[in-house]
């Protein structure tokens, strides 16, 4: 079997939308095989992802949900005819580069942007997506497959954290978005509804684990931009423990408690993590450090000759 015919029906197992356009490219696979003419696709790179366009205002969803500003640098993966990289640069000031496996549709893009005026900031190469290195990126656009998307999570979520994560149709699995927005497509031919999904998620720190500082202590439970933990800030002699739950937005999360009239605003930077709080219980600011080892209590306050040490 041909790595096209074999892609292909990894595809239809997994993508129903797509059985119809599958079955066509079996088929013409097949014709070209009885005529004895070789099939152009055949003959190409083993391709992951077929190329089917985004609509432009879906497109301009992508770029909107995303809230590309003129210091991001975009990175469209799979960019066929570039016009997602395109658009940021002319119409949102963004640099990006647009990689693609097809050779023809790196040239198209490429010419396409050299017509917009914009080929010094929206560069194209023809580049396996997979090998891609991510890291340049502050904005991630695509329009794969679900298992494609699957495959790339890993590499998304150890991005910088506040990188954003933008696709077309497909999600992520159990990795929820943090916005989405549904944008009618009555030019669609694929799918059974002239709709189409566009969804954001926001690459979250890593604040698993225990976290210590001099007058408190926290415990998180982290599920991708998911927490839940425990908070245990001093008081004096009184140490009060408060159950959270709440969501990271890159490297940002709040921890609200009605009953005790409690906000921490947490900010992440590796290792470190500073909570501005807002509570009759506690102080108005803590630094935690990511511990392996039980926090050490906090250091007592003793009066000696009526001053406190």
């Amino acid at each position: 079997m041909t790595p096209l015919l074999r892609s292909l029906n990894h595809r239809v197992n997994h993508v129903a939308n797509h059985v119809a356009m599958a079955l066509t490219a079996v088929l013409l696979v097949l014709l070209g095989a009885l005529v004895g003419v070789p099939p152009v696709a055949a003959q190409s790179a083993d391709l992951d992802v077929p190329f089917v366009v985004s609509p432009p205002n879906v497109t301009k969803a992508m770029l909107d949900i995303a809230n590309v500003r003129g210091d991001d640098f975009v990175l469209d993966l799979g960019s066929g005819d570039g016009r997602i990289v395109i658009l940021a640069a002319k119409q949102y000031g963004a640099r990006g580069l647009g990689v693609e496996i097809d050779p023809a549709l790196v040239a198209d893009a490429k010419r396409n942007a050299e017509r917009a005026g914009v080929s010094s900031t929206a560069r194209f190469a023809v580049q396996d997506l997979f090998a891609t290195d991510l890291s340049m990126a502050s904005v991630i656009t695509m329009y794969l497959l679900p298992d494609v998307n699957l495959a790339l999570r890993p590499k998304l979520l150890a991005l910088k954290p506040g990188t954003r994560v933008v696709s077309h149709d497909w999600d992520m699995g159990d990795w929820v978005p943090d916005a989405s927005v549904v944008v009618d497509t009555p030019e669609k031919k694929l799918g059974k509804t002239k709709q189409s999904r566009v969804m954001r998620w926001t690459v979250p720190a890593n604040v698993a684990g225990l976290w210590c500082a001099s007058e408190a202590s926290l415990l998180i439970t982290q599920k991708y931009q998911k927490l839940t933990g425990t908070f245990r800030p001093r008081n004096g002699a009184r140490v009060t423990t408060i159950e959270f739950a709440s969501t990271m937005k890159g490297t940002k999360f709040v921890i609200a408690n009605a009953s005790d009239d409690l906000v921490v605003t947490a900010d992440v930077v590796g290792n470190t993590l500073t909570a501005k709080t807002a509570s009759a219980t506690t102080g108005d600011g803590l630094t935690f450090t990511r511990s392996t080892l039980p926090c050490a209590p906090p250091k007592e306050r003793v009066a000696i000759n009526g001053l406190d040490k």
